[in-house]
This record gives C-alpha cells, sequence and structure tokens, in this order.
C-alpha cells in the first residue's frame, strides 16, 4: 500500500480591487467611525489639570488616534499590500481632515498651523497600514504611536523652535509614509 500524505486544506482568496465607491467609503470612515472611536476613549481619561491633559494629549491620543486610524482595515481579506494601504492613507486623509475641521471652526486655531495634521495623520495611517499590509501589526503601529508621541509633544511646547521640530516630524512620517507605500505591491495579497 503506498503512503499517501494527506493533502493540506487551501483557500484561495480572489483579489479584491477597491472600486470608487469604497475608496469614499473608506475616507468617510476615518471621519465617521475613527474620529467618533478616538474622542469616545479620549473622553474616558479625565484631563482636570494641566499635567493630565498634556498626559491626554502627548502620551494617550496617539495610541488612541493611531489605533482608530487604522481599525477598520482589521476586517478586510483579499486586499493587495497597496491596496491595504491606500485604504489606510484613504481612513488618515479623512481622519485628518474631519480634526482639521474641528480645530479651526470649534476651537479658532489657525488653518495655517493645523494643516500640516492633515498630511501627518494621512501619512502615520499609511506607516501603520503597511504592518497589516505586511500581517506584522505591532512594530509599524508603535512606530506610528512614536512620531505622533513626538509631533504631539512638539505642539505642546508651543513655540518657534518646537514649531519648527513639529514640522520636520511631518515631514519625516510623510517620507516615512511615502517610502512604505512605495514598498508594497500591487500582486501580493494581505491574508
Amino acid at each position: 500500500m503506498e503512503n499517501q500524505h494527506p493533502q493540506s486544506p487551501h483557500c484561495t482568496i480572489p483579489i479584491h480591487k477597491p472600486r470608487l465607491r469604497e475608496y469614499a467609503f473608506f475616507f468617510a470612515s476615518g471621519i465617521l467611525v475613527s474620529i467618533p472611536f478616538a474622542s469616545f476613549f479620549e473622553s474616558l481619561y479625565p484631563s482636570t489639570t494641566a499635567l493630565s491633559s498634556v498626559l491626554l494629549i502627548v502620551v494617550l491620543a496617539p495610541l488612541i488616534e493611531e489605533l482608530a486610524k487604522v481599525f477598520p482595515l482589521f476586517y478586510r481579506h483579499g486586499e493587495t499590500e497597496r491596496s491595504i494601504v491606500t485604504l489606510g492613507l484613504l481612513i488618515g486623509l479623512g481622519f485628518g481632515i474631519a480634526e482639521f475641521v474641528s480645530y479651526v471652526a470649534f476651537v479658532g486655531v489657525s488653518p495655517i498651523v493645523r494643516f500640516p495634521s492633515i498630511i501627518f495623520h494621512a501619512s502615520s495611517a499609511i506607516i501603520a497600514s503597511y504592518g497589516i499590509a505586511k500581517n506584522n501589526p505591532v512594530p509599524y503601529y508603535l512606530f506610528a504611536v512614536f512620531l505622533h508621541f513626538v509631533n504631539n509633544f512638539f505642539a505642546v511646547l508651543n513655540d518657534q523652535f518646537s514649531g519648527s521640530l513639529g514640522l520636520f516630524v511631518v515631514l519625516t512620517t510623510f517620507l516615512m509614509g511615502w517610502h512604505y507605500w512605495h514598498k508594497t505591491r500591487k500582486d501580493v495579497i494581505t491574508v
């Protein structure tokens, strides 16, 4: 009798190519899902003193907001690495625009001061999404959180020198996002 090896089970997942409607959905989810997610969890922390407010802005907000931005991506299957990262970019862009509007319209911050945050949120979402695309989310999430932490730290210092350093962090985050987006492949499926 021949020694037969059992076939290992396998599953074929077809490549899914997002359409314009899905791109719009993920952009909108940055506004309608990720912003409320972040707001809810940030509101659980009592920021009644200056120190507790700084801890919320510098430490907790990066942890919460970076997770909020990529959370919708954990349920995608059959996406290529590039499409996962592109969807992450759109979520981050939606998040950044919503945050921009809220700071400018409701807090009175200058649009020029807040504009880099749009680029920052889209770029940091690319970094965290890249980790999801590579099935190794934790280090990339933590890298995005670290960049967010440094960016918020300089924003809290609120002087000209730290403002310049904050812009340097935004530029670095943008270049890292650009780098990771270009490292993704259009033909490799994320499972």
